[in-house]
């Protein structure tokens, strides 16, 4: 195996390695979905949206998808900005969660290396326009947060770097409702906070 191969099958352990992080952190599952923005050419060490690189993408891409194989839960590839950061998934997904569909397909000039190697690697790829994840992984600062549910909880991974790119990511939690006299687990319900 020469060197451009070893540092190839390392992209693919690395990103398997923050996303099964992510995965136990957040408790992920099936019925889940997870956003994945990444730059490859902030993996490569170079300014994001400048050195595109495919076989880089490809990578990610099979260690991604080995976690969300285990786990069950939905992947969804956020595109650059040239495609308004729509998302690659599975139209199944799509469907399920009753999403508005928008067409194009992602190109590395118009979408990105990474939306676009998702796009070639799913059995049937289609594009949302949005999505609210349950959590998301972010490789090279491509900033996903608009595409997470209410209310984003920051999680710093072990794994800080994918290749050159800085990893960050978060999962979501329901938002508390209520006061100071509000419940949120059953065993510490008193008769106290029983109201009229």
């Amino acid at each position: 195996m020469d060197k451009d191969q070893r540092n190839q099958q390392s992209l693919r352990e690395e990103a398997a390695e923050a996303l099964e992080e992510l995965a136990t952190a957040a408790s992920l599952r099936s019925g889940h979905l997870v956003v994945i923005g990444a730059s490859t050419s902030e993996v490569a060490g170079q300014r994001i949206g400048t050195a595109g690189a495919e076989n880089i993408a490809a990578e990610l891409y099979a260690g991604l998808a080995e976690v969300q194989s285990k786990h069950g839960f939905d992947l969804a590839f956020q595109c650059c900005e040239h495609l308004n950061r729509a998302l690659v998934m599975e139209r199944s997904v799509l469907e399920r969660l009753g999403l508005t569909e928008v067409a194009a397909v992602p190109v590395p000039k118009a979408g990105g290396s990474m939306a676009a190697a998702a796009y070639r690697r799913m059995k049937q790829p289609c594009l949302a326009e949005s999505i609210q994840a349950h959590a998301g992984l972010d490789i090279g600062e491509t900033l996903i947060g608009m595409h997470l549910r209410h209310v984003a909880v920051p999680y710093r991974p072990a794994r800080r770097y994918i290749g050159q790119a800085r990893v960050t990511a978060a999962w979501t939690r329901p938002k508390l409702i209520g006061g100071e006299r509000a419940v949120y687990k059953l065993p510490e319900v008193q008769e106290s906070h029983l109201c009229d």
